[in-house]
């Protein structure tokens, strides 16, 4: 049963940024919202998954970074969508909040795949960028928003699924040796389970207090 609290979004936009990945761009409608909120996009026969906001907080649209998953029970409907077609959203919701309520304190951010989307939001919300940026992907032709954290910030690369002779070839965690350490910093980790785990054991374990260690999780579906 649909959430009565849901509201109706025409589609603006489907940009495919790789077989697999894309960007759905949604009007904003009014949906105020916090960087590193996640909201419910629901299908027409009442399936729902959250998926985390991309987009500024001063844009006049809504954008989402997805990956379809084969049998999942969204993604693939909402690959299907074409301008004009409706998509049900829920109310934002969330905790995850990227360098923010941290005074001035420097922070760095690790995402993988899709994880890339809260930090994208900060980034074309705030001025002051993160002290650092590891972003690992399957492949090169994954990294949405690569480019722009470069033009702010010391932005790693890693590639995990296809050989490269410009970036890390490997995950993301082989390149913890190259994190900034300082009992200030904050440290935020969005994507795959088993990368946030990773990094944050390896923060804990190189002195960071668990207070500075900020995670999100991402399933896909």
């Amino acid at each position: 049963m649909i959430n009565l609290d849901y509201t109706r979004h025409a589609v603006k936009e489907l940009r495919r940024i790789h077989a697999g990945l894309f960007e759905l761009v949604a009007e904003r409608s009014g949906l105020e919202f916090c960087v590193g909120d996640c909201v419910a996009l629901c299908t027409e026969n009442g399936q729902s998954r959250p998926y985390s906001i991309a987009s500024g907080t001063g844009e006049s649209e809504l954008r989402f970074l997805i990956r379809r998953m084969d049998g999942g029970e969204v993604s693939p409907w909402l690959a299907d969508r074409r301008p004009g077609d409706m998509v049900r959203i829920s109310p934002p919701f969330g905790w995850f909040r990227p360098g923010q309520e941290i005074g001035n304190a420097p922070f760095v951010f690790f995402a993988t795949g899709t994880g890339m989307a809260p930090f994208l939001s900060y980034l074309h919300t705030f001025p002051k960028p993160p002290d650092a940026c590891l972003y690992g992907v399957r492949r090169e032709a994954d990294a949405a928003g690569f480019s722009d954290f470069c033009r702010f910030c010391p932005t790693q690369l890693a590639v995990s699924r296809e050989p490269t002779t410009r970036h890390h070839a490997g995950r993301i965690t082989d390149l913890l040796h190259a994190v900034p350490l300082a009992d200030e910093t904050h440290y935020y980790a969005c994507g795959l389970e088993s990368m946030v785990n990773e990094v944050s054991a390896w923060l804990l374990e190189n002195g960071v207090a668990l207070g500075k260690i900020h995670r999100e999780v991402f399933f896909h579906g």
